[in-house]
């Protein structure tokens, strides 16, 4: 699913993150890079303006909180013993100095620490509101999983891929070492607060020049997948993909080809999309890609539950946002 700050805030405040829109010198859009002004000439044609109307945000607002209530109802249907939560870091936890291509937690837990007042205050005001709901109330430590965790370091590695481990999370420039957005949104909308053990596993999906290619990312999502089912017990495993799809200038047409070879099984064709495409918050759909390879590894289908185009200006900035799961 995704996790964008529009899916935790009211569609009013949609439009606070505009200004910031207008001030970024380079949206990355199929492949190029454009000013919002340039943006929204080159995609007059379209009326975006029209879907960025407060009628429409509403709408889509309500669609997506459904979309999020059902996968929340399905996660607590499944009852899954234990988790692994696929996902990126936005230099929360990680530094400049260090960003692996791909990660895996097996440390005792992870924190969730609630952000102070005058932390939120540093904010543009489009993000302080959603923080509250992609962290918790009061200091927490999620309980994770380094029996699995190990035994996922240990098979990975041995199928070729140099994966970076960690037990416990460094403190990133943000000065703190709370479990990122990609996570903590899943901890609260999803598990509803109630977070089973589980391991994290890291793509390093934005920062180059080690972005895995979404082919590399396919790749080590079947390897996970092997790794999950040798693991010498008879607990079930429930699997996460947080972030994306397009973001944080809307693509259509690209998410329903992601969605679409998503939902075919068709790996050959998310190997063949130009890594141009996966740039900026778009580039956390390679989170899926990784899922998916997993998913290919147990023989599972896709189902979509809904994909709602949230925009909030006339150049088309916003989120894809995308909610699906495998059964």
């Amino acid at each position: 699913m995704s996790h964008g700050p529009m899916l935790s805030v009211p569609s009013q405040y949609w439009v606070d993150r505009v200004p910031f829109d207008r001030s970024h010198p380079a949206h990355p859009f199929r492949g190029k890079t454009y000013n919002f002004e340039q943006m929204a000439e080159l995609r007059r044609g379209e009326n975006l303006a029209a879907q960025a109307e407060p009628e429409v945000r509403e709408e889509r607002h309500i669609r997506c909180q459904a979309a999020i209530k059902a996968l929340g109802d399905l996660i607590e249907e499944v009852k899954a013993d234990v988790s692994v939560i696929i996902g990126n870091d936005q230099m929360e936890v990680f530094t400049p100095e260090h960003v692996p291509a791909f990660a895996i937690f097996w440390g005792p837990y992870v924190e969730g620490i609630p952000r102070t007042a005058e932390y939120l205050a540093k904010l543009p005001p489009g993000i302080a509101r959603a923080e509250l709901d992609r962290t918790p109330e009061v200091y927490t430590q999620h309980a994770c999983l380094p029996e699995l965790g190990k035994h996922m370091l240990e098979q990975v590695t041995a199928s070729g891929f140099d994966v970076a481990q960690l037990t416990k999370l460094p403190t990133g420039p943000l000065g703190s070492s709370a479990a990122p957005h990609a996570y903590g949104f899943i901890y609260r909308r999803i598990m509803r607060d109630k977070v089973p053990p589980h391991v994290p596993v890291f793509v390093n999906t934005f920062y180059p020049p080690n972005q895995p290619p979404a082919g590399r990312c396919f790749e080590f999502g079947r390897v996970l997948g092997r790794a999950i089912q040798s693991w010498p017990s008879d607990k079930t495993v429930s699997v996460f993909a947080s972030g994306g799809l397009s973001h944080f200038v809307v693509d259509e047409e690209f998410d329903h080809m992601v969605i679409d070879a998503l939902q075919r099984g068709a790996s050959s064709a998310l190997s063949t999309i130009p890594e141009s495409m996966f740039q900026s918050g778009t580039s956390e759909t390679k989170n899926w890609i990784v899922t998916a390879g997993i998913m290919a590894e147990c023989g599972m289908k896709m189902t979509l539950v809904d994909y709602v185009p949230c925009y909030r200006s006339e150049a088309g900035t916003g989120s894809g946002m995308g909610f699906a799961y495998w059964k």
